[in-house]
This record gives structure tokens, C-alpha cells and sequence, in this order.
């Protein structure tokens, strides 16, 4: 994990893990401070989850339809090409970036049984736990966004019958370019189908596991400022 070495000057892995840890233990020595200072960013933050448990239940809702379009497709004596690897990719998609709206939600599983023992207990066993699956998690969207970049250098492409049309991609390509190659990659737009890429299936895996690792750092930190965990269980009545 040095990939960053060269630009920033320090191993990636200390931008990863110690960085984050030195705020974590610094808003736990000036929570005073910490929590006026914080607060826009964890109403940000708030939104952010919202909007990414909004992302999931929408493709929650596109596999029903692609389900439907299925069922249209052979009632009607057409083929729908790709439509399992696409239901896939939205179950896939539908996983990951409910992750950390989950977490904020309580909906993760938490063994919770020596956290009830005394408020000493609930306070620091809560901390390690949240410390050690902040890491595990930043691990995780270390690599899964390295899989992404690997994905594209290696032009990996699905195995099943699914293509997508080459100017999405082209579109896609624009976005993530600087303005000066905007023109060849325009010039370069064609108008057919192409076999999926699978670094596309793979954007809301990346994105799904860095905003979990920021959701535990965040809750880690939240933890330490006021003293109580802000992860609570949504009650159905």
C-alpha cells in the first residue's frame, strides 16, 4: 500500500488507517471543540447515506423490472439478451450501496451482549469493535476500487449475452476525463452495442464499500465525541 508515495509523500496506508485514527483520537481529546466543528459534516454525511439507501431501493426496483420485461419478452416470443446479467448487477448494485444506510439504520448485525454490562464497557468495547471493522471495511474499498482501475486496464469484459450501448460509455469516459481528450473521445463515440465492461458493474461495488469504510469512521468518531454510539434500530410499530 504505497501507491501514493510518490505524490503525497507518505504510504497509502497511512493515509488509509493512521490518519483517520489521529482525527479519531484527537475528537475524542477536544470532543468539545470536535462536535461544533463537526456537526455540518455530519448532517452532510446523513444526507449522503440517505441518498445512497435512495440508490439501493432504486435498483431494488430495477430488477422487478427487468423481472416484468422478462415475462413480457417471452409471452411475446422475444429474447431479452443479458437480462440475468443485468438483474445480477442490479442485486449487486442494490447490496452494496445500502451498506452504509444499513449501518446508520442498525441494521447491521451487532452482538451487543458486554456492551450492556456498564457504561465503561459500552463505550470502549463499542470503539474497538467500530475501530477494527473501519479498517477491515477500508481495506476492502482499497481494493475493490483497485479491482475497478484494473478492470478497465486489462478492457475485462462479461462473459454472458449483455452489451450496452458504446456512446454510454463513451459518456462515462467523458466524465471521468480531463477536458483536453474530451474531443477524441468524442470523435471515437460509436453508435453499436458493446459486450459489458466489467469495471461498469463493478462502479457501485467501489463506491458501496468506500462509503461503508466512511459511514465506520464516521460512527467511530461520532462515538468518541458524545460518548454514545449514533447507530439506532429503526422500531416498527
Amino acid at each position: 500500500m504505497s501507491d501514493w508515495s510518490p505524490f503525497w509523500g507518505l504510504p497509502l496506508w497511512v493515509w488509509l488507517f493512521v490518519m483517520p485514527s489521529v482525527l479519531a483520537l484527537s475528537a475524542r481529546i477536544f470532543r468539545h471543540q470536535a462536535q461544533f466543528l463537526l456537526r455540518p459534516i455530519w448532517w452532510l454525511l446523513d444526507k449522503v447515506y440517505i441518498a445512497s439507501g435512495l440508490l439501493a431501493a432504486g435498483f431494488m426496483v430495477t430488477i422487478l423490472v427487468i423481472i416484468l420485461a422478462q415475462m413480457a419478452a417471452r409471452w411475446a416470443g422475444l429474447t431479452f439478451e443479458g437480462s440475468t446479467e443485468f438483474a445480477g448487477y442490479a442485486m449487486a448494485a442494490t447490496s452494496f450501496f445500502a451498506l452504509a444506510h444499513a449501518l446508520t439504520r442498525g441494521a447491521h448485525i451487532r452482538v451487543s451482549i458486554f456492551l450492556n454490562m456498564n457504561n465503561f464497557t459500552r463505550l470502549w468495547l463499542d470503539a474497538a469493535a467500530m475501530l477494527i471493522a473501519a479498517m477491515t471495511a477500508t481495506y476492502f474499498a482499497r481494493y475493490a476500487v483497485k479491482t475497478n482501475y484494473m478492470s478497465e486496464m486489462l478492457n475485462d469484459r462479461t462473459q454472458g449475452q449483455d452489451q450496452v450501448p458504446e456512446a454510454f460509455l463513451s459518456f462515462l469516459n467523458l466524465i471521468s476525463s480531463s477536458p483536453d481528450k474530451w474531443a477524441l473521445i468524442w470523435s471515437n463515440m460509436g453508435d453499436g452495442y458493446v459486450y459489458t465492461p466489467v469495471w461498469l458493474p463493478q462502479i457501485p461495488m467501489s463506491i458501496g464499500t468506500v462509503l461503508l469504510a466512511i459511514a465506520l469512521w464516521d460512527n467511530l468518531i461520532r462515538l468518541l465525541v458524545l460518548s454514545k454510539t449514533a447507530i439506532t434500530s429503526e422500531v416498527l410499530r
